[in-house]
């Protein structure tokens, strides 16, 4: 597949590194794709984590734990360049999938490792007085004070105990008035 016959979408690929080597890895293809240019083409790279907690000696600790030791998922667009790229960077041992061709993520599996979530649209402005529909502040009533697209969260004002109060809240966990 050559440069300009790129497919419609980028699709996630999973890559199987040298255990512990995942984010030397994920660093290094960042590097890559910057030194080449190719933000187009190779878009993200992700080692999923997530926070545990532990009680050591009577104190709580929060430990960062990867969800899939020995692998680190890479958003592309899949050409002969950007496999080679990937393929060859240190710490990589092979794409997943049969023979070393790579086979992207489903979207069902992408949603359900929490790679993605999926965009959800909110009609509302700051000032405006919305609803929250889920979560611990479920019923309450508040004001939108800021607003961030990139992670899908809103700061609303929710009046408690007298005080106005902010909480983040997702997209989702709200709806206008």
């Amino acid at each position: 597949m050559s440069k300009e016959a790129k497919p419609e979408e980028a699709k996630w690929y999973v890559v199987h590194t040298y255990s512990g080597h995942e984010n030397k890895v994920k660093v290094n293809i960042e590097k890559i794709v910057e030194n080449r240019g190719m933000q187009d083409v190779i878009l993200e790279v992700k080692v999923p984590t997530e926070e545990k907690i532990e009680y050591k000696d009577g104190k709580k600790k929060v430990k960062e734990t990867k969800l899939f030791p020995g692998y680190a998922l890479v958003k592309m667009h899949m050409t002969d360049e950007s496999w080679y790229l990937v393929r060859n960077t240190r710490g990589v041992t092979s794409f997943v999938g049969p023979s070393s061709k790579p086979i992207p993520l489903t979207d069902e599996e992408i949603m359900s490792m929490g790679v993605e979530r999926p965009k959800v649209e909110v009609n509302v402005k700051v000032g405006e007085t919305v609803k929250v529909t889920s979560g611990p502040f479920e019923t309450f009533m508040g004001t939108i004070e800021h607003i961030n697209v990139e992670k899908q969260t809103v700061r609303v004002l929710i009046s408690m105990f007298g005080r106005d109060t902010p909480v983040e809240l997702e997209f989702d966990q709200i709806e206008k008035i």
